[in-house]
């Protein structure tokens, strides 16, 4: 029953502190907590959410979670769904904050949403679930019988864990009514016991006593723990060992090596024989006496472990000097550790963001760090810095927390990444330091329109080309990347109407390449100016403009016009005066002509290419003016043709001709007088005329020969097909003959007969019967290989105005 009412007591107690813990608030910026240790994992601590003022219905959206401390157990755990924090581990109050009268465990919450940092202290409160204890389990103690009544010997005191009233409360000893004890409370507040001689002794009436000595706490219910404490009687000893130093005070490096001699321990005891021989030991062993080891002879204290300061930073024991007789003396030793700078800082990464927009405003952040060293002092302070050439820099918002922001504008064009180097070096001698890289791209944003590579263009095109030939290429770079660079081109503004720069001009808007949808003629126009755009793909896409100056160059396809004298209508021809009385470069006419091309394709020159009478006229190279070159005699004929030939200096050049009749007379009647009178004048025959007429009679004779040599091979092909036939005689190998047909022949001698005039244009050259007025000209016939008997009017071909050459085979 007893038991039943201890149990029902802890329970309330327990929810006494659940109350106490839930009426806790936050102080100065920090949420605080309150629970008893030894709670069961998933036992509920608070409701940060509702602490932090979340809505419990989106808070997954806030990014709600526990910052982990580096090297530390993780105590607790933050349920994600309803922002609930509970005990993920096992606590133990003295197993985490030893005999600190206050144990509280810190953390860090982090909001990802707002990048904020909240620190939560959750206070640990003591519970009576240690039982107080000696070590070790039995004790001797040594009395001489002729000690003082009242004289007191040092008992081993219990160890409890627990603190204030759930720690040792009172001791109790049974087993004989020779001893009783003395309680008194230390400096430090720990109960010290001795044992209190009450009766004398008598070795040789009883030589031991076996004593119980029980220490209870003052918990609820009440534990307790015994130890049996032997007595032993000896034989007189009147002096006791003395150290000769109440307190040992030693202060060593953490670093020195395991055996190393820490401190030497020295009693005195005057006695002789066995009562002065002095031996040490710990009067107790403790957690920081399991450390050391103690020479029993020497008094010599030797590290026997790994020191660490970051563990602990003091040892402090007791040990007792003991002589033979039994007398003890006890003293206390501090082993304070210095510490030596052996941890180098660690940095743990808390958020990160590897890539960010090349605008991000100045002091976004891109990580959140957590930085600590475990040595203390000057050896636990430390620098955290990035390179001074980076655009980024470290601020602290709060203890040990680093945010790594941006510190001016950043340009993806310049540096598209980065590697931060982050450098953590503490102030102990020598330093440690420590290293992070987060690497970061810089992402593109549509910052920089499309530049062409010249700020205008200019380009030339031959007329006369034909449709869809490349006229030019530009191109303009974009320095963004990817969609933000795609460029398209478009062709804009015009000083030609849009419809009409459409009809001739087409841009390839991908490549930039502009082509001719139609000819150009230089006589229509002679430059086309316009604007090409280059735009690229970002949102909202940029552009440029840039101007295009296209000049057409002019080709040689335009024929010399005469423009006087003009050609009749009616088919005569114009009649020009020259007196008989003329001198020698009188201006009878001038012959004047135009030509639609430019440049040198427009240069015309003239030529007297045929007159009635050589020599009798001359025409100026340039000026076309027609001039009489001597005096007119009387074997001259009243009526004189001349033929003047006009002709631009394009490649190739192209020509024309007009006829001039010149009257020599004085006035008009006169010559009217003279040219009825004139019953069809023959023109005396010349050396041309008889040449003409030997080749025609020789060119007929070989007519003749070749329709005599096709009819013997028709007639002997014809024979030997027949022969072939009835013998079946097969015969290979036989030439064709290869000779001008009757057609061309005709045409040939029908050349001869007739005036003809040569025109020329830029596309084909023909050959017309002329009018009157018009010079005759010939034109070559070009050498042909004739692969059928007879050939066709086509098959000959007339050119340049010169002699027609027969080619027979």
């Amino acid at each position: 029953m007893e038991e039943t009412q201890r149990l029902w007591r802890w329970k309330n107690g327990l929810l006494q502190c659940f109350i106490m813990m839930s009426a806790w608030k936050a102080v100065s910026g920090q949420i605080h907590y309150s629970i008893p240790e030894e709670m069961q994992k998933g036992s509920f601590v608070g409701d940060i959410a509702k602490d932090l003022g979340m809505d419990g219905k989106q808070l997954s959206d806030y990014g709600l979670r526990i910052v982990p401390r580096i090297g530390m157990i993780q105590y607790f755990a933050l349920n994600d769904n309803n922002g609930h924090l509970r005990i993920s581990e096992r606590i133990d109050r003295e197993e985490v904050c030893g005999r600190a009268e206050r144990c509280v465990l810190m953390f860090q919450v982090l909001v990802e949403s707002e990048l904020k940092l909240y620190g939560v202290e959750v206070e640990i409160t003591d519970i009576n679930d240690n039982a107080p204890h000696f070590s070790p389990w039995e004790q001797r103690l040594e009395i001489n019988e002729a000690t003082n009544l009242r004289s007191q010997f040092p008992l081993p005191e219990a160890q409890d864990p627990d603190l204030g009233a759930n720690s040792v409360h009172n001791y109790q000893l049974t087993g004989s009514s020779h001893f009783s004890l003395d309680v008194q409370m230390g400096a430090n507040g720990v109960k010290h016991v001795e044992l209190v001689l009450e009766k004398s002794l008598d070795r040789e009436e009883q030589t031991t006593y076996d004593l119980i000595l029980t220490a209870t706490d003052g918990g609820d219910p009440v534990r307790s723990g015994s130890v049996q404490i032997q007595v032993i009687v000896v034989d007189a000893n009147d002096n006791t060992p003395v150290f000769s130093q109440p307190v040992y005070e030693a202060r060593i490096k953490e670093n020195i090596p395991k055996g190393s001699t820490v401190a030497v321990l020295r009693a005195l005891d005057f006695d002789e024989g066995v009562n002065g021989e002095v031996k040490y030991s710990f009067s107790k062993s403790t957690k920081d006496s399991q450390m050391f080891l103690l020479n029993s002879t020497t008094g010599e204290i030797i590290l026997g472990g790994n020191l660490d300061y970051e563990e602990s930073s003091s040892y402090e024991f007791e040990v007792q000097a003991k002589d033979g007789g039994g007398l003890n003396d006890r003293s206390k030793v501090a082993i304070f550790i210095i510490d030596e700078n052996d941890n180098a800082p660690e940095i743990a990464v808390t958020f990160v963001t590897n890539s960010i927009l090349e605008n991000s405003p100045t002091g976004t952040v891109i990580a959140i760090l957590n930085v600590q060293d475990r040595d203390s002092g000057n050896n636990g302070e430390f620098t955290c810095s990035v390179p001074k050439n980076l655009p980024f820099q470290l601020k602290k918002p709060t203890n040990n927390f680093y945010n790594l922001i941006t510190d001016s504008s950043i340009d993806r064009e310049q540096v598209s990444a980065f590697n931060i180097t982050i450098t953590v070096t503490d102030h102990g001698i020598p330093p440690l330091s420590t290293d992070n890289v987060i690497a970061l791209h810089i992402l593109d944003t549509n910052d920089n329109p499309p530049v062409f590579e010249q700020s205008s263009y200019t380009f030339y095109f031959v007329e006369n080309k034909k449709r869809g030939a490349l006229i030019f290429s530009l191109r303009a770079n974009d320095l963004d990347c990817e969609e933000n660079s795609r460029i398209t081109y478009s062709i804009i503004e015009s000083q030609m109407t849009d419809s009409l720069l459409s009809s001739y001009l087409s841009i390839n808007s991908e490549t930039g390449t502009v082509y001719a949808l139609s000819p150009f003629d230089y006589e229509d126009f002679h430059e086309i100016q316009f604007q090409v755009k280059a735009q690229d793909g970002g949102s909202p896409p940029l552009s440029s403009n840039v101007s295009v100056t296209l000049f057409i160059l002019d080709q040689n396809d335009n024929t010399p016009e005469i423009l006087y004298p003009s050609p009749p209508t009616d088919g005569s021809t114009g009649v020009e005066l020259a007196p008989r009385s003329s001198e020698p470069g009188y201006l009878i006419t001038k012959v004047v002509a135009v030509d639609a091309d430019s440049g040198q394709n427009a240069w015309l020159s003239y030529q007297l290419i045929k007159a009635t009478e050589p020599g009798l006229f001359t025409v100026g190279l340039h000026t076309g003016e027609i001039r009489t070159a001597r005096f007119f005699l009387e074997k001259d004929a009243l009526k004189q043709s001349l033929v003047v030939l006009v002709k631009d200096n394009g490649q190739p050049p192209l020509s024309a001709s007009v006829t001039v009749t010149v009257v020599l007379a004085d006035n008009i009647p006169e010559s009217l007088s003279d040219l009825s009178s004139i019953s069809a004048p023959l023109e005396p025959e010349s050396d041309l005329t008889f040449y003409l007429v030997i080749a025609v009679a020789f060119v007929s004779c070989l007519f003749f020969v070749f329709l005599l040599v096709l009819l013997a091979i028709k007639l002997r092909n014809w024979r030997n097909a027949q022969l072939f036939e009835c013998g079946s005689v097969n015969f290979s190998g036989v030439p064709v003959s290869q000779f001008v047909g009757i057609d061309g022949v005709r045409a040939f001698l029908h050349s001869y007969c007739h005036e003809v005039s040569l025109t020329t244009d830029s596309r084909k050259s023909q050959f017309n019967l002329s009018k009157a007025n018009y010079s005759n000209t010939l034109n070559n016939q070009e050498t042909s290989e004739v692969k059928d008997p007879i050939l066709s009017d086509e098959d000959l071909n007339l050119n340049n105005g010169n002699p027609v050459i027969i080619q027979v085979s």
